[in-house]
């Protein structure tokens, strides 16, 4: 019986690797989206000399979303195969310092300000743009990011409120 469960421990242990695949397409979709980066790019710096101010601004806000989409995918790749599948052993000095240090409960709160903060973006280019939308577009467009922010919120407090308190003797012996 306890062979048994040695297989099924095995078997459980190793199907992390199916991961492995998913990870792969997120970066195959972190190439896509540098193309797509190059694409704005070029559009912009081509346009520039003909834009009007809240052009300029709506255009750069645009890169920056696609950077803010980008991290995010970077922090999801990294995390999420560190976390789930394996340890990164890049054999360099040129590893990100958050890499060592972020969990799951870290990279939720990642993902959530991340989140949070490309859809800030999107309602500032609403708002910039309000010819382009009426109302209740408007409307839908402030209510998710508002729902995102509870969201970001409801995220934060149970992770502090899932933390593990330290026991008073060990605050004692720490202060010494």
């Amino acid at each position: 019986m306890r062979r048994i469960e040695n297989i099924l421990e095995f078997i459980l242990f190793q199907s992390r690797w199916l991961l492995a695949p998913f990870y792969l397409g997120l970066v195959v979709s972190l190439v896509l989206l540098f193309i797509h980066f190059l694409e704005q790019l070029a559009g912009f710096v081509v346009k520039i000399h003909l834009a009007s101010e809240s052009e300029v601004i709506l255009g750069v806000l645009s890169l920056v979303d696609l950077v803010l989409v980008g991290n995010l995918l970077l922090i999801v790749i990294f995390s999420g195969y560190e976390n789930f599948v394996s340890r990164l052993d890049t054999g360099s000095h040129d590893r990100p310092d958050w890499m060592t240090k972020i969990d799951f409960g870290g990279l939720k709160q990642k993902l959530m300000s991340s989140i949070v903060a490309i859809s800030a973006i999107q309602v500032l280019k609403a708002f910039m743009n309000l010819s382009s939308f009426d109302n209740t577009k408007l409307g839908w467009l402030a209510g998710i990011h508002g729902l995102f922010l509870v969201s970001m919120l409801v995220v934060a407090l149970s992770d502090r409120i899932g933390e593990p308190s330290e026991h008073p003797s060990e605050s004692r012996k720490s202060r010494r």
